[in-house]
Protein backbone atom coordinates (compact mmCIF):
# COMPACT_ATOMS: atom_id res chain seq x y z
CA UNK A 1 0.00 0.00 0.00
CA UNK A 2 1.17 3.48 -0.80
CA UNK A 3 1.89 5.34 2.42
CA UNK A 4 1.07 8.96 3.02
CA UNK A 5 3.91 11.18 4.27
CA UNK A 6 4.17 14.43 6.20
CA UNK A 7 4.63 17.34 3.75
CA UNK A 8 7.55 19.65 4.32
CA UNK A 9 6.67 23.23 5.21
CA UNK A 10 7.60 25.76 2.49
CA UNK A 11 8.95 28.11 5.18
CA UNK A 12 10.78 27.91 8.52
CA UNK A 13 8.93 27.28 11.77
CA UNK A 14 9.69 30.82 12.93
CA UNK A 15 8.75 32.47 9.62
CA UNK A 16 5.22 33.49 10.65
CA UNK A 17 6.22 35.36 13.83
CA UNK A 18 4.62 37.40 15.41
CA UNK A 19 1.29 36.06 14.12
CA UNK A 20 2.03 32.37 14.76
CA UNK A 21 4.87 31.50 17.12
CA UNK A 22 7.70 29.03 16.51
CA UNK A 23 6.70 26.52 19.18
CA UNK A 24 3.11 26.32 17.96
CA UNK A 25 4.24 25.76 14.36
CA UNK A 26 6.75 23.10 15.39
CA UNK A 27 4.36 21.13 17.60
CA UNK A 28 1.47 21.56 15.19
CA UNK A 29 3.44 20.22 12.23
CA UNK A 30 5.84 17.68 13.75
CA UNK A 31 3.50 16.16 16.32
CA UNK A 32 -0.14 16.80 15.47
CA UNK A 33 0.08 16.51 11.68
CA UNK A 34 2.59 13.66 11.86
CA UNK A 35 0.21 11.77 14.14
CA UNK A 36 -2.62 12.15 11.61
CA UNK A 37 -0.38 10.78 8.87
CA UNK A 38 0.80 7.83 10.97
CA UNK A 39 -2.70 6.98 12.15
CA UNK A 40 -4.16 7.30 8.65
CA UNK A 41 -1.59 4.85 7.28
CA UNK A 42 -2.33 2.44 10.11
CA UNK A 43 -6.10 2.69 9.56
CA UNK A 44 -5.81 2.18 5.80
CA UNK A 45 -3.64 -0.90 6.33
CA UNK A 46 -6.80 -2.54 7.68
CA UNK A 47 -8.65 -1.92 4.39
CA UNK A 48 -8.29 -3.17 0.82
CA UNK A 49 -6.91 0.16 -0.41
CA UNK A 50 -3.67 -0.27 -2.38
CA UNK A 51 -3.02 3.15 -3.90
CA UNK A 52 -5.41 5.55 -2.13
CA UNK A 53 -6.07 9.03 -3.47
CA UNK A 54 -6.85 11.32 -0.53
CA UNK A 55 -9.36 13.54 -2.35
CA UNK A 56 -11.29 10.54 -3.65
CA UNK A 57 -11.14 8.83 -0.27
CA UNK A 58 -12.64 11.85 1.51
CA UNK A 59 -15.43 12.18 -1.05
CA UNK A 60 -16.59 8.63 -0.15
CA UNK A 61 -15.52 8.70 3.49
CA UNK A 62 -18.80 7.13 4.58
CA UNK A 63 -17.37 3.81 3.34
CA UNK A 64 -14.55 3.92 5.89
CA UNK A 65 -13.96 3.70 9.63
CA UNK A 66 -13.99 6.69 11.99
CA UNK A 67 -10.18 6.36 12.17
CA UNK A 68 -9.86 6.91 8.42
CA UNK A 69 -12.34 9.80 8.57
CA UNK A 70 -10.61 11.58 11.46
CA UNK A 71 -7.03 11.05 10.33
CA UNK A 72 -7.68 11.40 6.62
CA UNK A 73 -9.38 14.70 7.32
CA UNK A 74 -6.57 15.73 9.63
CA UNK A 75 -3.96 15.05 6.97
CA UNK A 76 -5.88 16.81 4.20
CA UNK A 77 -6.90 19.82 6.29
CA UNK A 78 -3.43 20.49 7.65
CA UNK A 79 -1.77 20.04 4.26
CA UNK A 80 -4.08 22.72 2.86
CA UNK A 81 -3.50 24.95 5.90
CA UNK A 82 0.30 24.98 5.51
CA UNK A 83 0.00 25.61 1.80
CA UNK A 84 -2.05 28.79 2.08
CA UNK A 85 0.15 30.43 4.73
CA UNK A 86 3.22 32.50 3.90
CA UNK A 87 5.66 34.90 5.59
CA UNK A 88 5.34 37.13 2.50
CA UNK A 89 1.69 36.75 1.59
CA UNK A 90 -0.42 38.38 -1.05
CA UNK A 91 -2.87 40.19 1.22
CA UNK A 92 -5.95 40.48 -0.99
CA UNK A 93 -7.55 38.38 -3.70
CA UNK A 94 -7.65 39.48 -7.33
CA UNK A 95 -9.07 38.20 -10.59
CA UNK A 96 -11.90 35.70 -10.63
CA UNK A 97 -11.70 34.99 -6.92
CA UNK A 98 -11.65 38.65 -5.95
CA UNK A 99 -14.74 39.26 -8.07
CA UNK A 100 -16.50 36.19 -6.69
CA UNK A 101 -15.87 37.23 -3.09
CA UNK A 102 -17.20 40.74 -3.74
CA UNK A 103 -20.27 39.36 -5.54
CA UNK A 104 -21.00 36.76 -2.85
CA UNK A 105 -20.16 38.66 0.35
CA UNK A 106 -20.29 42.31 -0.65
CA UNK A 107 -16.65 43.06 0.11
CA UNK A 108 -13.46 41.45 1.37
CA UNK A 109 -14.04 42.93 4.80
CA UNK A 110 -17.54 41.49 4.95
CA UNK A 111 -16.13 38.12 3.98
CA UNK A 112 -13.52 38.27 6.76
CA UNK A 113 -16.21 39.25 9.22
CA UNK A 114 -18.34 36.25 8.21
CA UNK A 115 -15.35 33.91 8.53
CA UNK A 116 -14.60 35.28 12.00
CA UNK A 117 -18.23 34.90 13.03
CA UNK A 118 -18.18 31.26 11.89
CA UNK A 119 -14.88 30.65 13.67
CA UNK A 120 -16.16 32.03 16.95
CA UNK A 121 -19.41 30.09 16.64
CA UNK A 122 -17.66 26.74 16.13
CA UNK A 123 -18.01 25.07 19.53
CA UNK A 124 -14.90 23.14 20.51
CA UNK A 125 -12.41 21.90 17.95
CA UNK A 126 -12.93 22.28 14.23
CA UNK A 127 -12.32 24.29 11.08
CA UNK A 128 -13.82 27.24 9.21
CA UNK A 129 -13.93 27.01 5.42
CA UNK A 130 -14.28 29.01 2.27
CA UNK A 131 -15.25 26.45 -0.34
CA UNK A 132 -16.58 26.11 -3.85
CA UNK A 133 -19.98 24.44 -3.93
CA UNK A 134 -20.76 21.86 -6.58
CA UNK A 135 -22.67 24.54 -8.52
CA UNK A 136 -19.52 26.73 -8.66
CA UNK A 137 -20.58 29.34 -6.09
CA UNK A 138 -18.63 30.30 -2.98
CA UNK A 139 -19.80 29.58 0.56
CA UNK A 140 -18.58 29.64 4.16
CA UNK A 141 -19.09 26.82 6.62
CA UNK A 142 -17.58 25.33 9.76
CA UNK A 143 -17.03 21.66 10.56
CA UNK A 144 -16.24 19.85 13.81
CA UNK A 145 -13.05 17.93 14.48
CA UNK A 146 -11.22 17.12 11.20
CA UNK A 147 -14.23 17.04 8.87
CA UNK A 148 -14.25 19.16 5.73
CA UNK A 149 -16.75 20.03 2.97
CA UNK A 150 -15.57 17.27 0.61
CA UNK A 151 -16.83 14.50 2.91
CA UNK A 152 -19.96 12.69 1.80
CA UNK A 153 -21.09 12.30 5.43
CA UNK A 154 -22.15 15.95 5.43
CA UNK A 155 -25.77 16.62 4.51
CA UNK A 156 -25.24 20.26 3.52
CA UNK A 157 -22.40 22.66 2.75
CA UNK A 158 -20.51 20.30 0.48
CA UNK A 159 -17.87 21.24 -2.07
CA UNK A 160 -14.15 21.78 -2.52
CA UNK A 161 -12.22 23.69 0.20
CA UNK A 162 -9.96 26.51 -0.96
CA UNK A 163 -9.28 28.21 2.40
CA UNK A 164 -9.39 26.67 5.86
CA UNK A 165 -8.71 28.12 9.30
CA UNK A 166 -7.79 25.64 12.02
CA UNK A 167 -9.65 26.53 15.22
CA UNK A 168 -8.41 23.62 17.30
CA UNK A 169 -6.74 25.05 20.40
CA UNK A 170 -3.42 23.49 19.45
CA UNK A 171 -3.33 25.91 16.49
CA UNK A 172 -3.24 29.04 18.63
CA UNK A 173 -3.32 28.46 22.39
CA UNK A 174 0.36 29.05 23.24
CA UNK A 175 0.27 32.52 21.71
CA UNK A 176 -3.37 33.55 22.15
CA UNK A 177 -4.63 31.40 25.06
CA UNK A 178 -8.44 31.61 25.04
CA UNK A 179 -8.53 34.63 22.70
CA UNK A 180 -9.68 32.85 19.56
CA UNK A 181 -10.92 36.15 18.13
CA UNK A 182 -7.40 37.60 18.21
CA UNK A 183 -6.04 34.52 16.43
CA UNK A 184 -8.73 34.79 13.76
CA UNK A 185 -7.82 38.45 13.21
CA UNK A 186 -4.09 37.66 13.01
CA UNK A 187 -4.63 34.87 10.48
CA UNK A 188 -5.20 37.32 7.63
CA UNK A 189 -1.69 38.71 8.04
CA UNK A 190 -0.15 35.40 6.96
CA UNK A 191 -2.80 34.16 4.50
CA UNK A 192 -1.38 34.08 0.97
CA UNK A 193 -4.26 34.88 -1.36
CA UNK A 194 -2.23 33.78 -4.39
CA UNK A 195 -2.39 30.20 -3.04
CA UNK A 196 -6.13 30.51 -2.47
CA UNK A 197 -6.60 31.85 -5.99
CA UNK A 198 -4.85 28.76 -7.40
CA UNK A 199 -7.09 26.49 -5.33
CA UNK A 200 -10.14 28.37 -6.55
CA UNK A 201 -9.15 27.83 -10.17
CA UNK A 202 -8.53 24.12 -9.49
CA UNK A 203 -11.91 23.78 -7.76
CA UNK A 204 -13.76 25.43 -10.64
CA UNK A 205 -12.31 22.84 -13.02
CA UNK A 206 -13.71 20.08 -10.79
CA UNK A 207 -17.25 21.47 -10.71
CA UNK A 208 -17.60 22.36 -14.38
Amino acid sequence: MKLFTLPQLPYAYDALIPFIDTETMTIHHQRHHQAYVDNLNAALSQTNEVDPDLDSLLQRISEYSPAVRNNGGGHYNHSLFWEILSPQPKLSPEGQLGEAITTTFGSLENFKSEMKKAGLAQFGSGWVWLFVKFNGSLAISSTPNQDNPMMDVLQVNRGFPILGIDVWEHAYYLNYQNKRADYLDAFWSVLDWSAVERKYEEALLKVR
